[in-house]
């Protein structure tokens, strides 16, 4: 077979541009996210610190619940961290293992951020997407309910409920989430207005597409970015809201605890130079809000499409 001498060229570069491969949205987000040191650190920590809250009460040598009644009231000043008395943070002022309830704060500390994260952005994008979607009078109307919403005080609410319901981790689950899934609706529905616009929604709709089925299949998928970016940095938001509410004394109830309860007790001990009690707690509380904010920061530069 006789080939022009110009054939030969294009067959190389045609084979050469058969060999390159192109990189999806997510492997190029992903590229982008390994190359930010701050963030790549944070996702670190959280893995050795979600490590810790799983299988660090292995390592206790006391139960969470367990009082050592020679460690209480005044020989509580001798309940320093110690190896050799397996009391590797010391004792809290009640004569507990410090070591064995951080373990347990710092696991309930992180279920009612996850949790509540993922309640408060499942129901935001949900309602956003439906809001943007349908448009019209019903747009309008469940914004409004939105905005009233937002105009109650958070904090108000949850303690209310806390209050009239009792004192449990569930309440906490249902008020953290249930109310903090606004801001989440009002970013859902502005990203919502623009997508609805775009030209396989319009194909899904010429096509006869149920629209529950548009919003779950095309809407929701698209949101998928930013949803990820609110709900790394809705996290540490719900821990602080769970803290302080443990440390005014409404979270969690004994014998169990979390990171603002035990901050709350060893705070009380700061005048008797046990500051041991405020450190140990104090410290992975810090490590783990520094640690999700580095890794929000991370995923939102990494999926902004006008950096990429």
């Amino acid at each position: 077979m006789i080939t022009k001498p110009g054939d030969v060229e294009l067959i190389a570069n045609a084979a050469g541009l058969a060999e390159v491969k192109g990189r999806s949205l997510w492997q190029d987000a992903r590229r982008r996210f390994m190359r930010n040191k701050a963030a790549v650190a944070g996702m670190i920590v959280l893995v050795f610190i979600g490590l810790f809250a799983v299988f660090g009460g292995f390592l206790a040598q006391y139960p969470n619940d367990y009082v050592d009644f020679t460690l209480t009231g005044a020989g509580a000043s001798n309940g320093v961290p110690s190896i050799e008395t397996g009391h590797y943070f010391g004792v809290d002022p009640d004569g507990r293992d410090l070591y064995a309830r951080t373990v347990q704060g710092t696991g309930i500390s992180l279920m009612v951020g996850i949790v509540g994260a993922m309640v408060a952005v499942v129901v935001g994008t949900l309602y956003g997407a439906t809001a943007g979607y349908v448009g019209g009078r019903t747009d309008g109307v469940m914004m409004r309910i939105v905005d009233i919403l937002m105009s109650i005080p958070f904090m108000f609410v949850l303690i209310l409920m806390l209050v009239i319901f009792g004192r449990s981790i569930l309440m906490l689950f249902i008020g953290i989430g249930l109310i903090s899934w606004l801001d989440m609706a009002r970013i859902a529905r502005g990203q919502t207005l623009t997508i609805k616009n775009k030209e396989f929604v319009e194909a899904a709709v010429a096509t006869g597409v149920r629209p529950m089925t548009i919003i779950l299949r095309h809407i929701v998928p698209n949101l998928l970015g930013i949803v990820i970016v609110y709900a790394t940095l809705l996290v540490p938001n719900m821990i602080i809201f769970e803290s302080f509410i443990s440390f005014l004394g409404l979270g969690v109830q004994e014998p169990m605890t979390s990171l603002g309860a035990l901050i709350n007790s060893g705070a009380g001990q700061m005048n008797y130079g046990r500051l041991w009690m405020l450190a140990y707690p104090l410290f992975f509380f810090l490590i783990t809000l520094f640690a999700f904010f580095f890794v929000g920061d991370g995923l939102r530069d990494a999926l902004d499409p006008k950096d990429r």
